[in-house]
């Protein structure tokens, strides 16, 4: 009987995280890393853990070196894993529980648990974070650079138990969450821009508010304590840096000269 599950990691320069993932997923037949030409000791350290390892130019385009990574998987189902993420006890009894009953007409989400300075963020629209990560491996594809999507037809969806959980760590500290805030705003403004859609001043001041008072509020940010607030206001900075971006870009940014 051949092998039955491969655990798919993307990764670029994260030595720091690396080792952890794949422990964490070692109870598959394969651990496959695609990594995006790192310059620090993420494949040393992978390979040295019986990961499998293949260089590939990411070039912005997270579905396509996703696919990639399908693609060059050995078995019949896929657990798609970011180097910033660990599998859980719980969550790898529940895949090894599909992957042994090997019935293919379905895909699986899981949820997610983020953590931020060691606590758990369980509120605020943080979890459980659905996201598709257990697949069929035949026929299926991911496309799209800001929030890849997967494409899957022929199979029904079904979502393992929220306490089988992938924890997350998205944020290393305030400079990294900034940075992440800066690239993501940027991008999706270009995204908005390259459909067509435009942004007035009212979408800089609704938008925003809106989104603050809904994480904090109306989601329950505030249970979780001052790391809520803390995010929910941030997140009104983000979403506002998300409109702004998208308004300015109908505007030049040159200098005119002096005026008489």
């Amino acid at each position: 009987m051949g092998v039955n599950l491969s655990v798919l990691i993307l990764a670029k320069n994260e030595e720091k995280n690396i080792e952890a993932c794949i422990r964490s997923a070692l109870f598959a037949d394969e651990v496959l890393v695609i990594d995006d030409m790192s310059s620090d000791r993420t494949k040393e350290i992978a390979e040295s853990l019986g990961a499998k390892v293949l260089q590939r130019a990411l070039n912005g385009n997270w579905g396509e070196q996703q696919t990639f990574a399908m693609q060059n998987a050995q078995c019949d189902w896929i657990y798609c894993l970011d180097a910033d993420e660990r599998i859980s006890h719980r969550l790898a009894e529940e895949i090894s529980r599909v992957v042994a009953e090997d019935d293919r007409r379905y895909a699986y989400q899981t949820a997610r648990l983020n953590y931020f300075w060691e606590q758990p963020l369980k509120h605020g629209g943080w979890f459980p974070d659905h996201g598709i990560r257990l697949l069929p491996r035949k026929g299926v594809y991911v496309t799209g650079f800001v929030h890849p999507q997967f494409h899957y037809d022929g199979y029904e969806l079904k979502t393992l138990p929220d306490d089988a959980y992938v924890i997350h760590y998205p944020y290393r500290d305030w400079e990294h969450y900034f940075n992440k805030l800066n690239f993501y705003t940027t991008l999706v403004a270009k995204k908005k821009r390259e459909k067509g859609k435009r942004a007035s001043f009212v979408d800089i001041i609704a938008h925003p508010a809106w989104a603050s008072f809904r994480m904090y509020i109306l989601k329950g940010g505030w249970r979780d304590g001052k790391i809520g607030f803390v995010l929910a206001v941030f997140h009104y900075f983000y979403t506002m840096a998300k409109y702004v971006k998208l308004y300015y870009l109908e505007r030049t940014n040159e200098h005119v000269g002096d005026e008489d």
